[in-house]
């Protein structure tokens, strides 16, 4: 170009010029790079935009000056992270590169549908800010017919941002006319609304309420579908701005007296103290056994860390009013940087101003010694010192978890690398069905989001009506999601490509929408290797999250169950009974409390273990948040179903139980041993077995005599002649103690999955319904059978090795399907 000027006459004296950075040469420069795109890359690469296209722009330094909005899709932070930049040279590379990669173009995510270019931080923080509503601000209740005046009546003083005002607000109608409707609002809420794009379907009320990140995204995710690609780039460009803008005007800052501590703090420590004392009591009566002790310890210092954090959550998030002029005292700034979303969480939170709570060991143990302070006040040296360990521990698992989850990647896209899209309609009739994901009685992800973006296999209709929500082979659009959520349909048959019948590759009907887009799937578009990136992104999230929380330990162990709803009980498969000490014990193994509202729906379902103290009985009325059953979640007991006298068999000293004292304690409990490894003990059956007055066994209802065998590691709770009643425990077996659930249950379990592995220790699941019986033992395995109801089919057989605990007895009546031993079902 130098040359074309009339500047230089040679390409050696146009390098000098260039060298000497002369002013021309920059005007040249400017000219050659106007509308050619260049690409931008941040390692590591874990999905698809982690390179776009971008207008360059020249600018003085060298730094490369990123727009914020992109940097979610980059995870990029400002730190001094690198980036590469490419040039695309030919010109189909330059086409594909504003066509195709342009960061415009790449709004959604290509993994899950929701929008990447969302604000983060001082955006969220700016817009939180001006979206909040107080009460007696000056100027409140004045009516406003136009943003022009809002924004005088700022400048001037006269309102405040969160001021309650009427205002005038103009939204465009089906047609696209604009109408005018006022709203009660804040001046903030006003000139955020004036951004929106003035379109059918967008309301002002997508702005009018205390926007968090969440809420922004979806506003984001309605202008997108409802505006198109342009107008959303363009508001999320104003958005950012005015985020920005009023960030910096509010002033947010962080200061120590911040974080408050709350008063209730000491008490709570301090009734937690005793509560411990009163445990080492028990443990040193020998009520308890050492396990059980460090369970308990543990469950009621996590129990006291959570209710601290509740009080300092509650404290800081209360509105208080100013005595003199009666308007509301700002919002504690830390509280609304989490609670908007912008930077730091509760469990951030809680460690500053609650208290930092339990350790985990590297092993995973739980340290049984809190952390009591918090940030604020200080860690002691001893503290400290526990401390280091889950740091220690976050740091060192990164490391090793990172290379893990690239190599799930790996594996994925070279699996799922041919998967393309080759046809557009395959004809199947098969498909998969869908219901609600509901854990225990909440809906989580109700059956309209499982669907949306699918092909409807078969045509749904509108129980109510009868009419036809949906045609068979039509894709479900957000319109039908509202639709099939109002109309409660309980399931759907939907296209997949896991039955998708095309020669080679999938079909675009058994795909559906194609996330990134929001449109249906395109031909030749390669949704394996999306899909293998949409899986393994996160896999590095999962595993860099480590750090953060540093190591403190959660305990995922629940000992109740309450109601969600309001409704009448109704127990099935009742079977009950009361103990000794009048309490009523679940003596099924398939019992469940269903809960009835007043239409006569099933509104939830819950699972009875075997041995939980039930605090409901058939028929009850009960309110919302009514506890329904309790148990004790670190032991199993086995409970004998007739009144009697207890016997043992087979326990012979030293070779089928052992007599383990505890030396802190001085007590000594009966805690059966592996017979088997002595060679008197090969045919021995410990067991306990209640009798009658005469000394005879009892005979049970459901046939057979009323004989318990015993597994290896239970603790005998009777002694031989001691009369029971039916629902008391003749013995317990320790479960596993709490070990925090590490990062990685991710990483390991998914590869588990996609690999169809049988996991280690797998749940064996019975195949046919019947009586349960044990048979010869064979080596060290244990032979279990079930004697079908049904006198024609044969008996299935299945060997357990000896250590695992069985959740059946013998005698016991099973269903197919149950579980006869407790662990992940394996694939095939």
């Amino acid at each position: 170009r130098l040359e074309a000027k009339g500047l230089s006459s040679t390409v050696k004296q146009a390098k000098k010029l260039v060298e000497r950075e002369k002013s021309e040469v920059w005007d040249i420069l400017d000219e050659v790079i106007r509308e050619h795109p260049i690409l931008l890359n941040r390692a590591p690469t874990l999905h698809r935009l982690g390179i776009q296209a971008f207008e360059p722009i020249l600018i003085e330094g060298k730094a490369i000056q990123l727009h914020p909005l992109v940097c979610a899709a980059f995870n990029a932070d400002f730190d001094g992270d690198q980036m590469a930049v490419h040039v695309p040279l030919s010109l189909e590379a330059q086409l594909e590169a504003r066509v195709l990669m342009m960061s415009t173009n790449n709004i959604l995510h290509p993994a899950n549908g929701t929008p990447i270019i969302v604000p983060s931080q001082d955006i969220v923080l700016g817009l939180y800010y001006l979206s909040l509503m107080k009460e007696e601000e000056p100027g409140q209740g004045m009516a406003f017919s136009s943003v022009h005046e809002i924004q005088h009546a700022l400048d001037n003083g006269i309102v405040t941002l969160h001021t309650k005002i009427k205002g005038r607000f103009e939204t465009a109608d089906a047609k696209g006319k604009l109408q005018s409707a006022i709203h009660e609002t804040t001046p903030g809420r006003m000139l955020l609304g004036e951004l929106l794009p003035k379109r059918p379907n967008i309301e002002f009320d997508l702005v009018n309420r205390t926007l968090t990140k969440q809420e922004i995204s979806q506003m984001i995710d309605v202008v997108y579908r409802h505006c198109g690609q342009k107008e959303t780039v363009i508001f999320c460009d104003q958005i950012m701005g005015l985020g920005f803008r009023h960030a910096c005007r509010a002033g947010i800052s962080f200061g120590k007296d911040d974080m408050v501590v709350p008063a209730k703090k000491d008490k709570l420590v301090d009734e937690t103290r005793e509560l411990v004392k009163e445990y080492e009591e028990q443990y040193n009566d020998g009520l308890i056994t050492k396990g059980e002790k460090y369970n308990k310890v543990v469950d009621a210092w996590a129990k006291c860390t959570d209710r601290v954090a509740n009080e300092m959550m509650d404290h800081i998030s209360a509105v208080e009013y100013d005595k003199k002029t009666g308007r509301e005292k700002p919002i504690n700034s830390i509280y609304m940087m989490a609670h908007s979303g912008a930077r730091g969480s509760a469990a951030q939170m809680k460690q500053l101003a609650g208290m930092r709570g339990l350790m985990a060991k590297p092993s995973g143990e739980i340290i049984e010694t809190p952390i009591i302070s918090n940030f604020k006040e200080g860690l002691s040296v001893l503290e400290y010192f526990n401390s280091t360990h889950g740091a220690r521990k976050g740091l060192a698992d990164t490391a090793l978890k990172t290379a893990n989850s690239g190599y799930l990647t790996r594996r994925l896209v070279d699996v799922a690398q041919d998967s393309i899209i080759n046809e557009h309609d395959c004809g199947t009739k098969n498909g998969i069905t869908l219901q609600p994901v509901v854990d225990s009685g909440e809906v989580v992800v109700s059956l309209g989001l499982r669907v949306l973006g699918r092909t409807a296999a078969q045509k749904v209709m509108d129980p109510a009506t009868g009419k036809v929500m949906i045609k068979e082979g039509e894709l479900i659009e957000e319109v039908h999601v509202e639709k099939i959520d109002e109309a409660q349909i309980q399931e759907m048959r939907i296209r997949s490509v896991l039955t998708c019948e095309a020669s080679n590759g999938v079909c675009c009907k058994c795909y559906g929408r194609d996330l990134a887009r929001g449109t249906p799937v395109n031909m030749g578009e390669a949704v394996g290797v999306i899909a293998a990136q949409s899986i393994g992104e996160p896999g590095t999230q999962l595993t860099m999250r480590t750090f953060h929380i540093g190591g403190t330990a959660q305990v995922v162990d629940s000992s109740f169950i309450e109601s969600n709803f309001e409704g009448v009980v109704k127990i099935q498969n009742r079977n009950v009974a009361k103990d000794s000490q009048g309490r009523t014990i679940a003596m099924g193994r398939n019992m469940a409390i269903s809960i009835i509202d007043a239409d006569g729906n099933e509104r939830a379902l819950h699972r009875i273990g075997y041995g939980s103290q039930m605090r409901v009985d058939d028929g009850d009325k009960i309110k919302r948040g009514q506890r329904l059953a309790e148990w004790d979640p670190y032991t199993r007991p086995i409970l004998t179903e007739t009144d009697g006298i207890v016997e043992f068999e087979d326990l012979v000293d030293a070779v089928s139980v052992n007599e383990k004292t505890d030396e802190a304690t001085g007590i000594t409990n009966r805690v059966i041993v592996d017979w088997r490894t002595n060679t008197r003990g090969t045919d021995l059956k410990p067991a306990v077995v209640v009798k009658d007055a005469k000394g005879e066994p009892i005979m049970l209802a459901r046939g057979g005599e009323a004989r318990y065998l015993l597994s290896v590691d239970a603790v005998l709770s009777v002694d031989p002649g001691q009369k029971v009643k039916a629902g008391d425990a003749l013995a317990r077996i320790p479960l596993e103690s709490a070990k925090t659930r590490d990062i990685t249950g991710g990483l390991p379990r998914v590869a588990e999955l996609f690999e169809a592995r049988r996991p280690k220790d797998h749940a064996i699941i019975a195949e046919i319904s019947g009586t349960v019986q044990f048979g010869r033992d064979y080596k060290n395995k244990r032979r279990i059978a079930i004697q079908p109801d049904d006198e024609n089919q044969e008996k299935s057989e299945y060997l357990i090795p000896k250590g695992r605990h069985l959740s059946v007895q013998e005698g016991d009546r099973i269903e197919k399907g149950e579980f006869l031993l407790d662990g992940h079902p394996a694939p095939h």
